[in-house]
């Protein structure tokens, strides 16, 4: 059902001039023009900028002192900017830098709609959880916006942003599985003035906290982030008041532009080129049993990015993101894939590029879609798209090492629980174990078993006790999953598994679930790398848990737990009864290249660390073991050479009648580990096997199309991490894999829809 006035709502980039212009005259605004900006000298310009640096770090220290909430104390669940007087991000910090993505959009909207009434003047702060106007991705994402005003005029902003345990709502934690709309979630707030002169506002905090089952944390959040952002505005103006207003400004305007020209001469440093990816949601809610996609055709030229995701599915059920999400998917993986040598300036780096999408799609929905979900699903699936089209860019870079990495993690293992403990007091709490997951596998080292998220580069596992002092649950076991990272000439890296039960509550708590990748992964792997293992979530009814513990054992697996087994849907609400065991496993990171291009010992090594099983040595792998569990050079090469040829017999070639392409002698430019593009004696390009210099296509055409292929069931992409996706949607999912008619070495492997076109996944411009 449409809702009035949605257009007022949804903050959109504008022109800096036209902004300015559209500014009330009321405010003051303080700049700087451009011979200020070329006359700082190099040193004061290093020194300045390192210290708005370390204005974000101490504003993280003063949150996580002041908070009480795990989501910030354990997990860095925030986050921080410094903007210059239009809210453009000089600084971001380093801790979940989605939620900063759209912080300029909310302090674009409030110095549109706030200017003039209620007005904003020195000692303000705005309370926004809107996620049409920008700042978080979700409503339980809120941020705090503070101008900074030096003598009369706005001389910058500071924000501070955390995610919040419950903000009212049909569910416990905000997120209902069965939402339609937002009117199920939590009430989306515009930037409301909640500091006044310094004063906090007694009825704005009272209307604001009044929606929350757990006001007393929810509080001590606010406070939080009104605590760093006046320390962010006493050490910037403490700055000013030692080199003088104009100084300061001058090197916040060139860290933008610094950031945004080292980025572009990386840009302009790689081949032009399109890449092409689709990722899934599965589950719009409660009861569904569809998979929704999202579209991305990466574009570079020159010096400039676009991405564009015409084709995505409309917005669906719970599944969705507003553009802030979408935004936040981007820079989820830009910043640490194409911008980890660059100085954070997030105002500048968003020059390079540029966003195309159809309003009313699952990563751009309008209001009033449900988007609780939306950091952990849509955004985040939006963030793989765009690291799978920026690992394939990297890719024809190999020689200069550039960090190319397959997907990480690929979602969140969201697991919400709900109830009251032994004190009769309510709590909303959760398993952010998830936390610990498997990083994509680079071209010339493994993924890092159970790393962390990239979306989060501060980001952490909280320690097992203290989520056990804070909730009341009980842990049987936190550990690595062998076999879950994706297979490949470079393994992806582990994901992992925690067990917990109910330890001091009264009754039956209620656990709301949340992650796509339980039917199909969402860690595609690089240049035939596999991907990574899906998620598997069990509750463990009439479980045998306490019966073992009273007896002295502590159970370490599934089976011994014993008891009923339900099968968690990617969207579930179930409830955990006294005798319940709740059992998490999450996603892992994606491979690199083909598994038979691995070095037998590096997989012995695996499995003598039990991070391979012997079965996926053998099957994966096709390396034989001795009885030393060293690996058997003689027989690795028979089973390798077996392991082709099997390929070859159980492969399939579309009927075609193009021409044969040839390739002829000349250099061959890389594209990724298996392909190079070798010229064809007639002006244009082929691309080749780079193992056996076999021509698969002309460059520009669907070179994958015609190539022989084997499908078959999703467990072949690894003997323990893939349940059955009948269990979760309709949809058939099948596992793919394309080969050199050459040399049958494996170019792409994949888990998809079997619907899912083959798509020209590179191309040139």
């Amino acid at each position: 059902m449409p809702a009035a006035f949605p257009d007022r709502f949804a903050s959109r980039p504008i022109p800096i001039e036209e902004l300015r212009r559209a500014i009330s005259p009321k405010l003051r605004l303080h700049t700087v023009d451009q011979a200020a900006i070329d006359a700082i000298d190099p040193l004061t310009y290093e020194v300045v900028r390192h210290r708005i640096w370390s204005i974000t770090d101490e504003m993280g220290d003063t949150l996580k002192r002041m908070s009480g909430s795990t989501s910030v104390t354990e997990v860095n669940d925030f986050d921080f900017t410094i903007g210059d007087e239009l809210g453009q991000e000089v600084q971001v910090g380093l801790f979940n830098t989605g939620l900063v993505a759209a912080m300029d959009l909310a302090i674009y909207w409030t110095l549109l709609h706030r200017g003039e009434n209620p007005g904003i003047a020195e000692g303000d702060m705005f309370l926004c959880n809107d996620p049409w106007v920008g700042g978080g991705l979700h409503q339980n994402d809120v941020a705090v916006l503070a101008p900074i005003f030096h003598d009369g005029r706005l001389f910058g902003w500071s924000t501070a942003i955390c995610h919040v345990a419950d903000l009212g709502g049909s569910a416990p934690g905000s997120f209902s599985p069965s939402a339609t709309d937002i009117f199920s979630e939590a009430v989306p707030t515009p930037p409301i003035k909640i500091v006044r002169g310094g004063e906090i506002q007694d009825d704005v905090v009272d209307a604001y906290l009044r929606r929350s089952r757990v006001p007393e944390m929810v509080g001590l959040d606010l406070r939080a982030k009104i605590g760093a952002n006046r320390l962010a505005v006493e050490r910037l103006l403490t700055l000013v008041g030692r080199y003088g207003p104009d100084l300061v400004k001058a090197v916040m305007k060139r860290m933008m532009d610094d950031a945004e020209r080292r980025l572009r001469a990386k840009l302009a440093a790689l081949p032009d080129g399109a890449w092409h990816a689709i990722g899934h949601q599965e589950q719009a809610g409660l009861g569904d049993r569809g998979i929704y996609k999202i579209e991305l055709r990466m574009t570079k030229i020159g010096d400039h990015l676009t991405f564009d995701f015409t084709g995505t599915d409309p917005q669906q059920g719970m599944i969705n993101c507003p553009y802030a999400g979408m935004r936040a998917g981007v820079m989820f993986a830009l910043l640490p894939v194409l911008a980890g040598d660059i100085p954070w300036a997030a105002g500048g780096l968003m020059r390079c590029f540029d966003l195309v999408s159809e309003e009313g799609t699952i990563n751009n929905a309008s209001f009033p879609a449900a988007v609780a979900k939306a950091p952990v699903g849509p955004a985040w699936a939006t963030a793989n798209l765009v690291a799978e089209c920026l690992g394939k860019m990297l890719d024809t870079m190999v020689e200069s090492r550039p960090r190319v990495q397959s997907v990480c993690a690929g979602t969140y293992d969201g697991c919400l629980l709900a109830g009251v403990d032994a004190e009769g007091r309510p709590f909303i709490g959760g398993l952010a174990d998830t936390m610990a997951s498997g990083y994509g596998a680079q071209t010339d080292a493994d993924g890092v078993d159970t790393a962390g998220l990239f979306v989060i580069p501060m980001g952490r596992a909280p320690d097992v006790e203290m989520t056990e002092l804070t909730q009341p649950l009980l842990y049987l076991w936190r550990r690595e999953e062998a076999d879950t990272g994706g297979a490949g000439r470079r393994r992806g890296g582990l994901s992992g598994s925690v067990c917990v039960i109910g330890h001091g509550t009264r009754g039956s708590m209620t656990a709301m679930f949340t992650g796509s990748g339980k039917a199909a992964s969402m860690s595609p792997g690089l240049a035939g790398g596999y991907p990574g293992g899906t998620q598997l979530d069990l509750v463990v009814h009439d479980s045998g848990a306490r019966r073992a513990l009273a007896a002295g054992r502590i159970p370490g697996s599934v089976e011994e737990l014993g008891g009923e087994h339900y099968l968690v849907q990617a969207h579930d609400e179930v409830p955990v009864h006294p005798d319940s065991a709740v059992v998490l496993r999450w996603g892992a990171g994606g491979g690199y290249g083909d598994p038979l291009l691995r070095e037998p010992a590096e997989v012995a090594r695996d499995v003598a660390d039990g991070k391979v099983s012997p079965e996926a040595a053998r099957t994966l792998y096709a390396v034989v073991l001795d009885e030393m569990g060293a690996a058997d050079p003689a027989a690795t090469d028979a089973a390798r050479r077996r392991a082709r040829v099997r390929r070859r017999e159980s492969a399939t070639a579309p009927v075609t009648t193009a021409e044969p392409v040839l390739a002829v002698a000349g250099e061959r430019r890389p594209l990724d580990d298996n392909l190079r593009l070798a010229p064809d004696g007639e002006g244009g390009s082929v691309v080749v096997c780079a193992h056996c210099d076999h021509p698969l296509g002309r460059w520009g055409e669907n070179y994958l199309a015609p190539l022989p292929r084997r499908t078959g069931s999703p467990g072949e992409a690894g003997p323990t991490a893939w349940a059955d996706p009948a269990d979760y949607v309709d949809v058939p999912i099948e596992f793919r894999q394309f080969y050199c008619p050459g040399c049958y070495t494996a170019l792409l492997t994949q888990v998809v829809p079997a619907a899912q076109p083959i798509l020209l996944d590179r191309a040139p411009v």
